[in-house]
């Protein structure tokens, strides 16, 4: 069997494989996020620990497995974090994820120095406090006392490795996901860190996303039930990840869409994709010598679970999702839009200011309306992701989706209608990071031959083929959804200088012990 992890935002969906990849059996083990005023989003690197403890105990006593049938573990993992560590490997505090954006003023004076667009052609991507790098120099900038302790900056999967093996490695397609890695040389950039004012010996060496880096240790086999010396193999990026498990390898295999916290579209390639109005990214793919051209909005199924939050405000409720799904499937929306930007925004905006906004309301409208305006926001989000690509030469004519969004009909009803694209939902949706990861682990131990691998291990399980008339009266309001973040830009940008003062000071009060 493998055993492979993916490290999310909300929690650690784990799985249990044949050795050739095949499901067997899936677990989700939840942890929280400390989300505060000011951009702030940060977690403790312990609790993904316990996590992966947690989610391997609950694999091998629900299927039967012998722990000593477990041939290999693999990562997938959260991107774009910065997670800070004292020269005992121990966290100093807490982990800024990726949704994390108080760091504007770092990432303005990186750009300042070295130029934005000449940043994105080394960087395949905007520099953006979305990102590791203005991160680490914010907590320099703002926590003196706790940088005078770092000795080493990883991601999330990084430091779960770490603890299992006693080594700290990192791969291309986390590199890639840092704002310090030179994607044409496959290392780390000393001029983009000589402007940061960063010492390369803070970052981890890099190594392939298939490379076995170690074996459980005997200090930790009775932690996290494994035998000691069971191969452990680092994975990868969970974007990265999530392509290999929708089974993107290569450029003919199209595109797909990940609906998770954050959303995206993305599809492989040979080379990075430069678009001339930086509205997508690339990231180094899991599979050596491709890459992944991607549009990543910040809150598309993160805007899901907020209106349910609110509208459906218990926990307990049961099936609170589909209920409030069922009701907007006929709702009429015209003349009203959901801006989904409630983490600021990376595509196609690029505006850690923009926030989220319903436009148009009326006495009327309703929970039905809010919920379908924010099923719409998100799609015509990705719309505008969409035609970059198709600007660039990528004609999308069709997408698979993946992530725990895709498990609802009435959302990639709706995005194929949007977008006037077939969208296909596959077999493994929520596990498909945890599956490309699994596949990772299976190349990195000789027990498959090739990545290719992953495409017979999920088939596509239903086609939403787009309406016309759906799709020619979604294509007048797109234009005016862009035409509402137009408008409320200027607003964004003086609320921004507003809220400067107070985002400006140190707020993280805590330490992990």
């Amino acid at each position: 069997m493998i055993i492979a992890h993916d490290l999310g935002t909300t929690g650690n969906k784990a799985s249990l494989h044949t050795t050739d990849g095949t499901l067997v059996a899936a677990v989700t083990t939840r942890y929280g996020t400390d989300f505060r005023a000011g951009g702030i989003a940060e977690q403790d690197p312990r609790a993904w620990w316990r996590a992966v403890c947690e989610a391997t105990a609950a694999l091998l006593s629900r299927t039967g497995t012998r722990p000593a049938e477990v041939r290999a573990v693999g990562f997938s993992g959260q991107m774009m974090g910065a997670v800070l560590l004292d020269r005992q490997h121990r966290p100093i505090r807490p982990a800024l994820i990726w949704a994390d954006h108080r760091s504007a003023e770092q990432a303005d004076r990186l750009n300042a120095e070295l130029g934005p667009y000449e940043m994105y052609r080394l960087l395949g991507h905007r520099v953006h406090p979305t990102y590791s790098l203005s991160k680490v120099m914010w907590v320099r900038d703002h926590e003196p006392e706790n940088f005078a302790q770092v000795a080493h900056v990883c991601l999330a999967k990084d430091y779960v490795v770490h603890r299992l093996t006693g080594v700290l490695r990192t791969d291309p397609s986390d590199a890639s996901s840092t704002n310090a890695y030179d994607q044409r040389a496959g290392d780390w950039s000393q001029t983009v860190l000589d402007a940061a004012r960063l010492d390369r010996s803070l970052f981890p060496p890099l190594v392939a996303s298939a490379t076995q880096v170690g074996e459980v240790r005997p200090a930790i086999a009775a932690e996290i039930g494994l035998p000691a010396g069971t191969p452990v193999v680092l994975g990868g990026g969970d974007g990265p990840l999530a392509a290999l498990g929708a089974g993107i390898i290569d450029p003919e295999d199209g595109a797909y869409t990940y609906l998770g916290s954050s959303s995206w579209v993305s599809m492989s390639a040979s080379q990075p994709l430069h678009d001339p109005q930086m509205r997508t990214m690339t990231f180094d793919h899991v599979v050596p010598g491709r890459y992944v051209p991607t549009a990543t909005m910040q809150a598309g199924g993160a805007s899901l679970e907020w209106i349910t939050g609110v509208l459906r405000p218990d926990p307990g409720e049961q099936d609170r999702f589909a209920r409030l799904l069922a009701e907007a499937a006929d709702a009429d929306t015209s003349g009203l839009f959901f801006l989904p930007h409630l983490l600021g925004e990376r595509s196609p905006h690029w505006n850690s200011a923009a926030r989220g906004a319903f436009v148009g309301l009326s006495r009327h409208h309703g929970q039905a309306h809010l919920t379908r305006a924010v099923l719409e926001g998100v799609a015509f989000n990705l719309a505008t992701c969409i035609q970059a690509f198709r600007e660039a030469g990528h004609p999308v004519t069709r997408v698979d989706a993946i992530g725990g969004g895709a498990a609802s009909d009435l959302w990639l009803q709706v995005l194929a209608d949007v977008w006037g694209a077939t969208v296909r939902r596959r077999t493994i949706v929520e596990e498909a990071n945890s599956l490309g990861a699994a596949v990772t682990a299976a190349v990195g131990t000789g027990l498959v031959d090739d990545f290719r691998a992953a495409r017979d291990l999920s088939t596509v399980d239903r086609e939403f083929a787009p309406d016309p008339d759906r799709h020619g009266d979604y294509a007048r309001r797109h234009a005016e959804f862009r035409d509402a973040y137009t408008s409320l830009e200027p607003w964004f940008e003086r609320e921004k200088r507003a809220r400067q003062p107070l985002e400006s000071q140190p707020v993280s009060r805590h330490q992990p012990q």
